[in-house]
């Protein structure tokens, strides 16, 4: 009778725990720049002085290539610099764009979440487009192979 207590008892803590089906909070906050593939400002006028009225949001599920001195190579910052400038055209181009925002990031300074372009999550655009990888926190695959 304990271990099916127990293990009624753990089931809310599975479903809460799985990090492939993430809660968001939906907003119509204007994006400011783009960071790269995975990553975009935007205005934050909520926040308290003295900090700066922009938070980044991390699209969460995937990895997008490194540009510049962050990539481990020249085809992965090719790559990078091909996945930025997807992400800046699609919102560039799209006639409504909303943030959805899940958590905070691990590193502080930034949310995790994605960008709801017309309707559409810009996470699935990344990985459709072939710009992205799936990425929930485990070891990342090189872009340099």
């Amino acid at each position: 009778m304990k271990k099916i207590l127990l293990v009624l008892a753990m089931i809310p803590l599975v479903a809460f725990a799985s990090p492939r089906e993430p809660k968001f909070k939906i907003y119509d906050f204007p994006i400011t720049r783009v960071i790269d593939g995975d990553t975009v400002g935007f205005r934050a006028d909520f926040l308290p002085e003295p900090l700066k009225k922009e938070l980044l949001v991390r699209i969460y599920g995937v990895d997008t290539p490194e540009k510049g001195w962050r990539a481990q190579c020249d085809k992965e910052s090719t790559q990078g610099l091909v996945a930025s400038k997807f992400t800046q055209d699609t919102i560039k181009q799209a006639g409504q764009v909303r943030i959805a925002i899940m958590t905070w990031d691990k590193y502080g300074g930034r949310v995790l979440g994605d960008v709801i372009v017309d309707g559409k999550s810009l996470r699935q655009l990344l990985i459709e487009h072939g710009y992205a990888r799936e990425y929930f926190g485990d070891k990342k695959q090189s872009w340099c192979k």
